[in-house]
């Protein structure tokens, strides 16, 4: 067993992504004084209409200096970083629960459909949170700090697969195994497999499931989730090799309903390691891939 890391290194990860957006915040913070605004709060606390969609026409309009970053690091685009940013403020999420309702909205472009959306969220939190100190840097890095973790998660997931489909690609070519790695994942009974391995005579889906934490509820979702995986696509004639990339789970290896599985005992953000290991099971399991050409 391979020692526990105790250092909570997605956490880590997350606050030096956090801090990377806090110049975003400062000229923020200025454009808001450019607009006669001490502060935060003040905007939020502007009763009139016509001088809000002022403000927020200037703020969409503003050439930012700086990028908002995603839950890895990656800079937004300037436009994806005014929109996250002014709703992650406001406490809300853009992708999940206001996009479906700027998609509603008929009238007016983009920006006005966003103005129009923050103008009432802004009626909505503002006489909720009257202290200044809610909408100084560090409350708002507590917000983003939640929010990047989400998209982190969904972006790791995504880094993984694209490892996968690599090494798939690499190995094949190496031993000249007539066989194709979809780029796309594959949606089978409304279960979702990540990399698919097509050959003349067979197809193989490999689910890549990662977790981070040791125990808890999610646990026993995250096994349950594993079996779902393979039971769905034996039952319609597939074959399925599911990758397991977590420091300590506790579901039992010799129960999963298949004959392949890969299991490397690492944690996720230690992508480094799990480099050779994988390539390395990838390698020792080459005969049931050479077999489906």
């Amino acid at each position: 067993m391979t020692e526990p890391i105790i250092e909570n290194i997605r956490l880590k990860e997350l606050i030096l992504v956090v801090n990377k957006n806090k110049p975003f915040f400062d000229e923020f913070v200025e454009l808001l004084k450019q607009q006669g605004y001490q502060n935060v709060l003040e905007f939020v606390s502007e009763p009139e209409e016509e001088k809000l969609d002022s403000v927020l026409t200037a703020y969409f309009q503003h050439d930012f200096k700086n990028y908002l970053y995603d839950g890895i690091a990656r800079p937004y685009s300037p436009t994806k970083s005014k929109w996250f940013f002014i709703t992650w403020l406001l406490r809300d999420a853009p992708q999940q629960r206001l996009q479906p309702i700027l998609s509603s909205l008929t009238e007016g472009k983009t920006i006005e459909k966003r103005i129009f959306v923050i103008k009432q969220l802004i009626q909505f939190i503002a006489p909720l949170m009257t202290d200044r100190q809610q909408w100084e840097w560090y409350a708002i890095a507590e917000v983003m700090l939640q929010r990047l973790e989400g998209s982190r998660r969904a972006l790791k997931g995504g880094l993984f697969e694209a490892i996968v489909r690599t090494q798939l690609t690499q190995l094949f070519k190496k031993h000249r195994l007539k066989l194709s790695v979809t780029p796309q994942q594959v949606t089978l009974n409304e279960e979702t497999y990540d990399v698919e391995i097509v050959g003349e005579t067979a197809r193989i889906l490999m689910p890549v499931k990662t977790r981070e934490t040791m125990g808890g509820g999610h646990a026993l979702l995250f096994t349950r989730d594993i079996h779902k995986s393979i039971s769905v696509a034996q039952k319609n004639g597939y074959t399925c090799i599911p990758i397991i990339i977590a420091e300590s789970w506790g579901g039992n290896l010799e129960n999963l309903p298949c004959d392949r599985y890969i299991y490397i005992q690492v944690n996720p953000n230690q992508v480094d390691r799990i480099h050779p290991l994988l390539a390395r099971h990838l390698e020792e399991i080459l005969a049931v891939f050479a077999r489906i050409q």
